[in-house]
């Protein structure tokens, strides 16, 4: 039931996803408005001027289901902006005249016809908004003081009381509903950029971003970088579209993702089909080798899986290089208008060497992370192995973990 009403809602006013605030306010208020004004005419109580009333919020009435109609089903409502603001503007001024003027208490719609056209505002000028509409608020006051007569007064006391007192409580209600809107989006809005942020960041380092508007360079003495490349695959992605490209590759760093996240690793960054996490940053630990290896073990673990499932679908396979290695690194955001956070030192530069000096299908580690996990896992050594720029480093291949 609630899922059918909140389909219901979207359906009439617009959908979160594909509507913006300021586009949904605009079909609530133009239809809300508008029906209202139209049941006004029918409900309206005969006066000697009743007849100007009813003609008043008929006419009102259509024009505003009119632009509901194209700002919702014709996704027009930027241009519509002022021809809104005037037909409001119109309507509450022949109010003014005909419902008793300042004492009727229609001054009051003015207040949230202003809190409207300032959350439709977008691009539009804010001062030339409020002096326009202080202008006609003036405007107003002033005729009805300089010139009375030209304003139709209340039958009665009771009746003057009743109309400024529920316009006013009306209006109250209005703003508040105004505000509560205006909060309530400006607090998602805030959640989906706080989620953004925390996304490209760790946490901590979102948190001191928004705090201070920069970010500290820091250095962290020990942890452990893991670097991966797809063996075979840029032969393969040659023969695919883009749109296949992109999609092969979001399947196996999406689930490389929460493989890292379960092991506790930061991602830093993908290259191509190249993927680089680290272990032991931004919250410095004494298990990031380990965690960096069981992280490994799982990438390899599912690499070995999509493989063989696809060699039974008849689709092409590959297989994924992985260098671990441990040491010191630099860590900080780089960019004023698009932050990434990295991490730089030699250790990076060697992590990336024990990747393109690995085994497909294998965690190739160094001698400065095996003495980490040397107690915790089953390794291999591979002797001393010539790395690019590097010379020979000595390399050990990590098989399972020890039986406890």
């Amino acid at each position: 039931m609630k899922q059918k009403l909140v389909q219901l809602i979207y359906l009439i006013f617009g959908d979160p996803k594909k509507n913006s605030l300021e586009h949904r306010l605009f079909n609530a208020i133009s239809l809300v408005n508008g029906s209202l004004n139209i049941l006004g005419s029918i409900f309206e109580e005969t006066t000697e001027y009743s007849h100007r009333v009813i003609l008043l919020n008929l006419i009102s009435g259509t024009i505003l289901l009119i632009m509901y109609y194209f700002s919702r089903f014709k996704n027009i409502y930027y241009v519509l902006f002022w021809p809104l603001n005037l037909t409001i503007l119109a309507y509450l001024s022949s109010l003014w005249f005909l419902h008793g003027g300042s004492n009727g208490g229609n001054h009051y719609y003015f207040i949230p016809a202003l809190v409207i056209a300032t959350i439709l505002l977008k691009n539009h000028n804010i001062f030339f908004i409020y002096a326009f509409y202080a202008f006609v608020t003036g405007f107003l006051y002033i005729f009805e003081y300089l010139y009375p007569n030209f304003i139709v007064p209340q039958k009665d006391r009771d009746a003057e009381y009743m109309d400024l007192g529920g316009n006013y409580i009306f209006v109250q209600i209005l703003t508040g509903i105004l505000i509560f809107i205006l909060s309530r989006n400006l607090n998602i809005e805030r959640k989906k950029s706080d989620n953004l942020l925390r996304n490209i960041l760790p946490e901590s380092i979102a948190d001191e971003l928004k705090m201070n508007d920069t970010v500290q360079p820091k250095r962290y003495d020990s942890v452990t970088v893991i670097f991966t490349d797809m063996a075979g695959f840029t032969q393969i992605a040659e023969k695919m579209t883009p749109e296949e490209l992109v999609k092969e590759l979001h399947f196996f760093f999406a689930e490389f993702d929460k493989i890292a996240k379960k092991y506790g690793l930061e991602k830093i960054k993908t290259i191509g089909d190249a993927y680089m996490a680290v272990a032991g940053l931004p919250t410095p630990n004494h298990t990031h080798a380990r965690d960096a290896v069981f992280c490994g073990l799982e990438f390899q673990q599912f690499m070995k899986k999509q493989k063989e499932e696809r060699q039974n679908l008849g689709l092409p396979t590959w297989e994924l290089r992985l260098g671990i290695h441990t040491g010191s690194v630099v860590a900080g955001v780089i960019g004023t208008e698009k932050f990434a956070y990295d991490i730089w030192g030699d250790t990076v530069n060697t992590a990336s060497r024990m990747e393109s000096s690995g085994v497909p299908g294998e965690v190739n580690i160094s001698l400065d992370t095996f003495h980490f996990i040397r107690e915790d896992f089953v390794c291999e050594s591979r002797g001393l192995i010539k790395a690019k720029n590097k010379g020979e480093i000595e390399m050990f291949l990590v098989k399972e973990p020890r039986e406890v």
